[in-house]
């Protein structure tokens, strides 16, 4: 496995391509937190894009899935501070880990 730093200033086109690259896709939602702890938030749901909002201390990073009967969820993480990309030594993207200030680390699995 690798992991590559994406910086900040690519956020907003790194996942505009992520999200036309893999909408569609299942995929997996964990949330890491010194609070809670490691928690499954969603399984088996279907991407349907992540955006990222850079401006002057109001960072955010918002994931929509989709895909079950329930409905869609929007999943915002505030205060973004770092953004890594999980890739097979081949190269195929496996996972999207992004911090934030309070501590909190978010993985999107990509199926």
């Amino acid at each position: 496995m690798k992991t590559r730093e994406i910086p900040r200033e690519e956020w907003i086109s790194f996942f505009d391509n992520l999200s036309r690259k893999q909408e569609g896709w299942e995929v997996t939602l964990e949330v890491l937190s010194p609070d809670i702890g490691d928690q499954i938030e969603q399984r088996h749901m279907l991407l349907a894009g992540v955006t990222a909002e850079v401006a002057d201390q109001s960072d955010k990073i918002e994931i929509m899935m989709g895909g079950k009967p329930s409905g869609h969820i929007t999943h915002i993480i505030n205060a973004p501070t770092q953004v890594n990309l999980q890739l097979t030594d081949v190269g195929v993207y496996t996972a999207v880990q992004i911090k934030a200030a309070d501590g909190t680390t978010t993985l999107l699995h990509l199926s």
